[in-house]
């Protein structure tokens, strides 16, 4: 009886080779974050400000600010800074104004005399103003399906204030009206940006805007700055500064950039609606804010009518139209 073949050897396994990240993963995650961070920082900005007051929070981020930006330029750049022409230079103190000035002044009193959860869905409409600048300056033509979605949004909006309204809650309500005149003003920083961008990059224009429009919020904070008791300060409130000032606002613009970059502004631009359900969630487990059925309604309404507006037109995939990273 013949012996049977011998078996083949077995094969070695083979060696599993590590798999490189995903960056789009990577992004994603990296996104829900941002969104986190975003969400928490109503809270930790309303427990800073009743500590310093809006005025020396104002005072201390931008002192902090420009440092950062400087280091990021020194990181990028060494000493040699990007030279601007003199016509952009004009167009990057006049961003910073509006940005930093304007828009994180309105929302720092905003947000004081308001709540967390109505900060953060007043904000969120945005979108709803960058659209209509767009079509005032006759850049893009409005569909009917974003007509309808800024309706929407406008009715929601009153829906969520009504009940403050209607309880004399007038100090809230003209929060609530202070962050829609800020939501105005980023939807203009956002569309001006657009253009410094393309030409000189989106870090360039973050840093540079800021070290021109911190000046002016430094001295005319001064006053507030100068009444706070900095060394009586309690750690929490410090680790709270920096938690709105270093990542929250500049480490949070960065990273935003660094995903849309990966994802496409058009994939991360709905992430930004979960902001407001954060924020009225961190909210209510850290200050103990309660929500009514009518509010939660209108939050709902408002957020259906801004992705109405913001993705009605589908051949309209313009980054300005999209959710970018907030200046404050």
């Amino acid at each position: 009886m013949p012996l049977p073949p011998p078996m083949p050897p077995t094969p070695e396994p083979a060696r599993l080779r590590p798999t490189s990240p995903d960056p789009a993963r990577q992004a994603l995650w990296a996104a829900l974050a941002m969104v986190v961070v975003w969400g928490a920082n109503f809270s930790v900005q309303k427990m800073v400000f009743t500590a310093l007051s809006p005025g020396g929070f104002l005072f201390a981020r931008y002192l902090i600010m420009p440092l950062a930006a400087t280091v990021l330029l020194c990181a990028r750049h060494g000493m040699k800074w990007p030279r601007v022409p003199r016509t952009d230079m004009i167009a990057l103190l006049k961003l910073g104004l509006a940005g930093h000035l304007v828009h994180v002044g309105l929302v720092t009193y905003g947000i004081h005399w308001s709540t967390a959860f109505s900060s953060s869905l007043i904000l969120a409409c945005g979108p709803v103003f960058t659209l209509l600048i767009l079509r005032w300056h006759g850049l893009e033509a409005l569909t009917r399906g974003q007509v309808a979605g800024v309706a929407v949004a406008a009715v929601g909006v009153l829906v969520f204030l009504s009940d403050k309204l209607q309880g004399g809650h007038w100090q809230a309500s003209g929060g609530d009206l202070t962050l829609i005149v800020a939501a105005f003003f980023f939807s203009y920083y956002t569309v001006t940006a657009k253009p410094l961008i393309e030409r000189h990059g989106g870090v360039t224009v973050m840093t540079y805007a800021t070290l021109l429009g911190s000046g002016p919020v430094v001295l005319l904070s001064l006053p507030a700055g100068l009444h706070v008791a900095w060394g009586d300060v309690a750690w929490l409130v410090w680790a709270g500064l920096l938690w709105a000032v270093l990542v929250s606002a500049f480490l949070g613009w960065l990273v935003w950039g660094w995903v849309n970059a990966v994802r496409g502004v058009a994939r991360s631009a709905p992430l930004m609606y979960l902001m407001p359900p954060v924020a009225g969630l961190v909210a209510w487990a850290a200050t103990g804010e309660s929500y009514t059925g009518v509010k939660l309604a209108g939050a709902a309404l408002t957020l259906a009518g801004v992705a109405v507006a913001q993705f009605a037109n589908p051949r309209s995939r313009d980054p300005v139209c999209e959710a970018v990273a907030p200046v404050d």
